[in-house]
């Protein structure tokens, strides 16, 4: 094996290991190589199938095992950048999982980010990182119409968040 192949092998294992995002930077810090190098890794490892997220706050294994029993669905909401995070806390603290967030653009087609919230903490991290750069959410491609992919332990719990979405009028009629 080469020093790359080898490397991926690692990176996976690494992954495996973590139930928390780990950076780019991180892991080039921890394998002796550029961040590009392991942005390469990473597309050579996608390449291979392997379910490697890439999020805001790293890099990430998706156990597709992990949602088997879980309820899922998507949202269709529209808010201001103002109103973002209320959003997100809305889903968060009813015990929701925000996968991710999709754009359905007129010439584009669908675009979507991966998420990955699962709490309070995580929604201000990404909220913070927001605010950092000069970067502008997806919802302003499309006048601030989104979905979110949320998952829950219950259909309960999706039921409630789909209720106070729309209590605060974030959510758009179907």
């Amino acid at each position: 094996m080469t020093d790359g192949a080898t490397r991926r092998i690692e990176l996976m294992n690494r992954l495996k290991q973590e139930n928390r995002p780990l950076s780019g930077a991180e892991l080039a810090k921890e394998f002796g190589v550029s961040r590009q190098v392991i942005v390469q890794d990473i597309a050579l490892l996608r390449a291979t199938n392997r379910n490697i997220l890439s999020t805001n706050k790293g890099y990430v294994l998706y156990d597709p095992e992990h949602g088997q029993n879980l309820c899922r669905r998507i949202f269709a909401v529209n808010h201001t950048d103002a109103q973002m995070q209320e959003e997100l806390y809305l889903m968060v603290d009813c015990g929701g999982y925000v996968c991710d967030v999709i754009v359905e653009h007129e010439i584009y087609g669908q675009l979507s980010a991966d998420l990955i919230l699962k709490n309070r903490w995580d929604v201000d991290e990404f909220i913070r990182k927001m605010g950092e750069t000069a970067d502008l959410p997806l919802k302003v491609l499309t006048g601030n119409s989104h979905l979110h992919t949320v998952e829950a332990d219950s259909e309960k719990i999706l039921d409630e968040i789909e209720t106070r979405l729309a209590e605060k009028g974030f959510l758009k009629n179907k």
